[in-house]
Formats: C-alpha cells, sequence, structure tokens
C-alpha cells in the first residue's frame, strides 16, 4: 500500500531521518523530517496552469506550530490553535526567503507550501527541521525549483561555534544565527548576537554552510528514489522583446533615475511606462502574443539593468551618492512631551517617531508556546502605514513584514538591555514609521535606541543599524551601503547589520540571486561597520547615554523582600488586603513567590506609604526607633498616633511634651504629623510611645542626645584637672 523512501543521517550528533510515500500521499511533495525526536510534516502542491494576468511568483509558506505536539493543550478560551502566533509568522518568513529565490524565472503557478510541526522534543527547535522539510518536498514536487536548500543553526560558546545547539544550550550562548543556502553560496542569515565581531559572524555563517552540506547530500539521495517528473515548463524569451523597449525607452529611463527625489523619480518612471503601453498597445487593447503583463514584467527587468548598468559604470547611485556615504541624519530626542522617552530619527526621506513606554509585571506579555507558557518584559511593535510611502491602503492588523521588522530590531536591541534584577521594568517600543525610502527596520533600531535612553533605561551602548545592498553582474559587483527602496527593489541582496561601537548584536540577509561568496559578505560587513560607526556618532549629537533621571511621567518601582510566611497576611484572604492597599495608596504592588515585592507608581508619596502598609504587616517595628506618623484621635489621657503602616499607638499626654500638659488638644489635633519614639509594649501588648524625647523638627533623639553628653562630661573634668 506504501511505497516509502527514506534517508537518514547523524548530524550534529543528533539523527535526522527524512521520509516520503506514508504521509501526504496527494500532495506534490510531501516529507515527513524528524530531528531528535521533533517531528515535522511539509507538503508542495503547485496549481496546474498558471493565474492569468499574474506578473510574480505566487508562492506561500504556512508554519504552524500544533500544541498536541509538546503534549499541550492550548491556554486561553478556545482551546483549539487559532491565527497564526509570532513564533508562526516568523518561521513562515524564514522558510520562504530562502526558497523564493530559486523557482525559475517566470513560473507563475500558485504554489503552496505547509509545514506543521506534530511532535516537540524540547530540545530541538522545529524551525531548521521545518526548513529542511521544505526544501526536500520541493525537491521532490517536480516544480521547477532550483534547490534543493540546507540550513543550520549556530551557536557561540566558550570561544567556539555549536552546530544546532539544544534549546537549553543557547541559554549560554552569545549568538542565535540560522542561515540557509545551497551546495555553493549563502541565500538568507537571521541573527542575534552578544555584541560579537564581523569576524566571528562571518566565520559562523561559513560554518553554518559547511555544516548543512551532509543535509543537501541527503534530500539529492531522496530525491533520487522518489522525486516525480519536473513539470513541464518554458522559460520565457525575452531578449527581443527587450531591444525592442530599449528603442523606445532606454534614454527617457536613465534620466529618470538620474532624479534623487523619490516621487519625482517614481512619477519619470510611471511616464516611461505609459511610453512602452503606448507603442505596444496602440489601441489600447491586450494581445494575446505580447500581453500586457509580459510587457510589465520586461519592463520591470529593463528598470533594473539600467540601475544597475549605471551604478557599476559610473560608481554612483541614483541619489547621486558614493557607494559608501549614508544619507543625511536628523536626529531629536525628548521629542513627545507626555509620553517616558520618545525619539525623532530621520535618515534621508526614511523616518520613524518611537515611543518607549515603561510598566511594571502586571504588564508584561504572556506567551503560549510549544516550550510553555512564559512572560515576556521586553515588546517592540513595529507600524508601517501607507502614508508613509504616499500610497493609500487598508490599515488593519500588522502583516508578516510588520511582524518580521520589528523582531529584527528587538532582536538588535535586547542584548544591550540591563538585566531584570537591576532594573525591574516592562519595557514597551513603538515604532511609527511616518517617511520609507529604504530600511525603516534600521531606522527602528536607531530610534529605540534614542527612546529608551531617552527614558532612562540605561542601556549598556547605544545601538544603530544600516542596510546595505548589492549589485552583481557576472565577476563585476558593487556593495552599496544605506540603500534606498529602488536599489533594494532592483538590486541583489538586502543585508542588514545592527550593533554597536563594540560588536555586531543583529544581522539579516536575504538575497535575490542564487547565492553570494565569503567575499562579498566580507566586504559588506565591513562596509557596513564603517556606516554604522557614523551613524552612533551622528546620533550621539542628541544623546548618547540614559538620562540620569526616569522621565517626569514614568512610575518608579521600588523593590524589597518580605519573609515568604508573611506573603498570605499582605495578600489577605481572596487578595482582601493587597486590593485595599492599591485602592487607597494608588500604588502598583506585585509579590513574588519568593517573597520579593515591587512597589510602582509615578508619585513617591504613594510608593512610600504602600510600602510602609506592606512592612506593617510583614514585620514588627523595633523598639528604640523613631517613626514618622499622623495623630489619628486625640483623648483626654493623651493621642493615638498611626505609625507604622496600619499600626496605632498610645502617646500618653504624659509623653507629649518635655513639660507639663494640661490638655492633650493643647499640643496635638487630629490629622497632624508628628514624630515619635516606640518606648516599648505594656503588659497588654499595647504599643507605648513618646513625642517628647524627640526633637519634632529635626526628628533627632533627645534621650540618646542627653546620653552622650553626660558620658563626655566626665572627660571634659579630667581633662581640666590635668
Amino acid at each position: 500500500m506504501f511505497n516509502i523512501h527514506n534517508v537518514e543521517l547523524d548530524w550534529g550528533g543528533r539523527p535526522l531521518k527524512l521520509e516520503t510515500g506514508r504521509i501526504a500521499r496527494q500532495a506534490d511533495g510531501a516529507v515527513l523530517a524528524t530531528y531528535g525526536e521533533t517531528t515535522v510534516l511539509a507538503t508542495v502542491v503547485a496549481a496546474k496552469a498558471p493565474k492569468p494576468g499574474v506578473d510574480f511568483l505566487p508562492l506561500t509558506v504556512n508554519y504552524t506550530e500544533k500544541y498536541y505536539a509538546a503534549g499541550r493543550i492550548p491556554g486561553g478560551y478556545f482551546k483549539r490553535e487559532r491565527g497564526p502566533t509570532e513564533k508562526d509568522t516568523l518561521t513562515s518568513r524564514l522558510i520562504d526567503r530562502p526558497i523564493r529565490p530559486l523557482f525559475a524565472e517566470g513560473w507563475r503557478c500558485d504554489t503552496q507550501v505547509i509545514v506543521t510541526v506534530l511532535s516537540h522534543d524540547q530540545e530541538n527547535d522545529p524551525d531548521i527541521v521545518a526548513m529542511i522539510a521544505a526544501s526536500a518536498a520541493l525537491t521532490l514536487s517536480g516544480a521547477p525549483f532550483m534547490g534543493p536548500i540546507g540550513a543550520a543553526r549556530v551557536g557561540f560558546s566558550n570561544g567556539e561555534y555549536v552546530l544546532n545547539p539544544t534549546l537549553d544550550e543557547m541559554k549560554e550562548s552569545k549568538l542565535d544565527l540560522v542561515v540557509a543556502g545551497t551546495q555553493d553560496a549563502v541565500l538568507m542569515v537571521e541573527s542575534e548576537a552578544q555584541e560579537l565581531s564581523e569576524e566571528i559572524m562571518l566565520g559562523a555563517v561559513m560554518f553554518g554552510h559547511r555544516h548543512f552540506q551532509p543535509v543537501i547530500n541527503a534530500i539529492i539521495q531522496l530525491a533520487e528514489k522518489a522525486a516525480k517528473e519536473p513539470r513541464e515548463f518554458a522559460m520565457p524569451e525575452t531578449a527581443v522583446l527587450e531591444k525592442e523597449m530599449l528603442g523606445v525607452i532606454e534614454q527617457d529611463l536613465r534620466k529618470a533615475y538620474a532624479i534623487p527625489a523619490k516621487h519625482e523619480r517614481q512619477n519619470a518612471v510611471a511616464a516611461a511606462k505609459e511610453k512602452v503601453m503606448a507603442h505596444f498597445f496602440p489601441d489600447g487593447t491586450d494581445n494575446p502574443d505580447r500581453p500586457m503583463t509580459q510587457i510589465a514584467a520586461v519592463f520591470k527587468e529593463l528598470e533594473a539593468k539600467i540601475v544597475r548598468w549605471n551604478i557599476l559604470d559610473t560608481q554612483k547611485r541614483i541619489d547621486g551618492r558614493d557607494l559608501v556615504t549614508v544619507r543625511p541624519i536628523v536626529v531629536e530626542a525628548g521629542f513627545l512631551p507626555r509620553t517616558h522617552g520618545s525619539a525623532l530619527f530621520t535618515r534621508g526621506e526614511t523616518q520613524a517617531i518611537v515611543v518607549a513606554t515603561l510598566g511594571t509585571s502586571e504588564d508584561e506579555q504572556f506567551v503560549d508556546a510549544l516550550q510553555g507558557t512564559y512572560k515576556e518584559a521586553f515588546l517592540l511593535h513595529y507600524n508601517f502605514p501607507p502614508f508613509s510611502v504616499g500610497e493609500t491602503g487598508r490599515i488593519g492588523a500588522p502583516g508578516r513584514r510588520e511582524i518580521g521588522h520589528g523582531k529584527l530590531a528587538w532582536r538588535a536591541i535586547r542584548p544591550m538591555l540591563p538585566p531584570k534584577e537591576e532594573f525591574p521594568y516592562t519595557i514597551r517600543v513603538v515604532s511609527e514609521i511616518t517617511e520609507s525610502n529604504g530600511s525603516s527596520s534600521m531606522a527602528t533600531v536607531c530610534g529605540t535606541s534614542l527612546a529608551l535612553m531617552d527614558a532612562g533605561v540605561p542601556l549598556k551602548r547605544p545601538t544603530a543599524g544600516i542596510a546595505m545592498g548589492l549589485i552583481l553582474e557576472g565577476p563585476r559587483y558593487a556593495v552599496l551601503s544605506d540603500i534606498l527602496g529602488d536599489e533594494d527593489h532592483l538590486g541583489d541582496m538586502d543585508f542588514k547589520v545592527a550593533g554597536t561601537s563594540e560588536g555586531v548584536t543583529a544581522l539579516q540577509m536575504d538575497i535575490k540571486i542564487a547565492g553570494i561568496t565569503e567575499e562579498i559578505m566580507k566586504v559588506a560587513l565591513n562596509q557596513a561597520k564603517g556606516g554604522r560607526m557614523h551613524i552612533l556618532g551622528e546620533m550621539s549629537k542628541a544623546l548618547d547615554h540614559a538620562r540620569a533621571e526616569l522621565g517626569e511621567y514614568a512610575p518608579r518601582i521600588e523593590t524589597f523582600k518580605i519573609p515568604t510566611d508573611k506573603i498570605r497576611e499582605v495578600i489577605g484572604t481572596g487578595g482582601k488586603v493587597i486590593r485595599e492597599i492599591v485602592e487607597k495608596t494608588g500604588a502598583k504592588i506585585n509579590i513574588e513567590d519568593d517573597g520579593t515585592v515591587k512597589v510602582a507608581s509615578a508619585n513617591g508619596e504613594q510608593i512610600k506609604a504602600a510600602i510602609n502598609w506592606i512592612k506593617s504587616i510583614a514585620s514588627e517595628p523595633e523598639v528604640g526607633h523613631i517613626y514618622e506618623g499622623t495623630v489619628v484621635k486625640v483623648m483626654d489621657f493623651g493621642a493615638f498616633v498611626n505609625f507604622f503602616g496600619a499600626r496605632d499607638g498610645l502617646v500618653h499626654i504624659s509623653q507629649l511634651a518635655p513639660r507639663r500638659v494640661q490638655k492633650t488638644s493643647d499640643v496635638v489635633k487630629e490629622g497632624d504629623k508628628v514624630k515619635v519614639k516606640l518606648l516599648g509594649f505594656d503588659e497588654r501588648g499595647k504599643t507605648r510611645l513618646s513625642m517628647k524625647v524627640v526633637d519634632q523638627e529635626t526628628g533627632e533623639d533627645l534621650e540618646a542626645k542627653q546620653k552622650a553628653e553626660g558620658e563626655q562630661q566626665p572627660e571634659a573634668a579630667a581633662g581640666g584637672a590635668e
């Protein structure tokens, strides 16, 4: 019944098994991949015919983690998987980016890759297994996929690279790098690093590339046994059409791409395209032999070639810059008056308003993942409204691009955050892209660093980012610093590097061709370092370190500990006591299982009141100590003073003042702030306080002062006798 084929190899100290022929046999390609005890199923289906009018590759990748894979039931009200999680979205992008450039030029059939996590061993992250399974399924499917690709995760611990570190090993690693590519070249890199050098980062990429070669060989072995016949697919021949079009609008396009301003340039390009359409379709009707979609595709290819030829021939860019110059930068910190921290970062025609908000542990994000539910205290959200590129568009939930760009900036900044023990705040950053013409994600990195420092977050060092591009034609190439949007669309590479003055914290690379060499990556990394240092210098003109104080409207958090056996008393039955403290003081309170108490408020008096209240429950006042209190009741025989949280004590009329007091009301009245010394407790356990032994102005202990003066008098007399 089943015609099962499989290959198996030892990879990174664990078995990797690829199997086909048993599951999902109606798909064009289906592979069950198991690494350790993590298992994923990847399927590929391609439509039999292209969609009419489509002039792009209609590829969709969907990665889904099933909670049953880890023996868990989803959290929340609905006990089933719903929309894609952030991890699902990011892994879908991780799979899509290296496979997309390997489809044959002109392939227009709907192609869908679905990857499902079926089992998770809590050791091996499913993302690498998913990339390998998708590559194998595509290789078997018969679609014109010029793979296979391999992928690997690289860690860096104790000065050595680690292949596919486990989830536990990743906690000690200074690097989390995912690399994918073919036998000959690297196609995609995604990473987070603890300020590592460019040399170490490049070494990690090449280490991963070398070590996933056995996986590529295994996929080829499986394909030799089970691959379907290649789909019939004729590559479109456009040389004659391109030559004719070049004669019509070559000079128009060259003039258009000599215009530095983005919108003026776009208008000139649009006019050139209208000229082409009028030439090929004079009556405005489509031609079956030369359809409009084909003309539009050739026009786009011609655009790219003209831009690329100009850059390679002249070493000058669209906006007149040389290859390494960064566009003008304008930075404003403290841009918004009422936020906790803010920055306006503008680089050329790319601009971001970035806002930092500080919160308490109550604001932490709960994340329901295969590894279990955990809390995240650093959040970074990226928004890309259509007006930022001068367009109209739908406003809705963040898409894959927004989630991916936000995560890249998150990775770049996270290594620079202070430890939670030193800075116990939940941090949320929002980047609002208000203009975009090249690398808004790197503008987000720069703006986030500035906004956090403006909020008083003690970053280890400022962080900046820069996007690099590539033009590659045969043996000739040019690496471009701080690319424009058009250079991104028409070029061969989007290479983003973020870091500090000390090293790299995040690196992301996407290639639109069949891969690049180690030499080109080395040039790009070194050129990016120079650009990053320049940007850090410009940022430092506005703010080069965290402000000494938190923002005026940011909450203050005070942390202290109480005995664990007192936690129940502070919380009270059903939370009654702690709710009362919060309601009456206005402070936010969080108590952890180890007795750590965090009290937060923007008002220092509220914090002080809450702390005193909690301490009055969790601890006892000390005899002989002086406390500040409030008179709550006046009686003939004395005054009751609230002096230790909710605790009251009696100041007898004889202890109100050094002189004889006739009436209590002659000295104090309800609501007065007074300073009292705890004398002790009577035989019934009632608290005895004194005001007369305390200087009501300074809070000085008069008894202790008199005693000290009395001890000094004999010494003075002895000195006089000599």
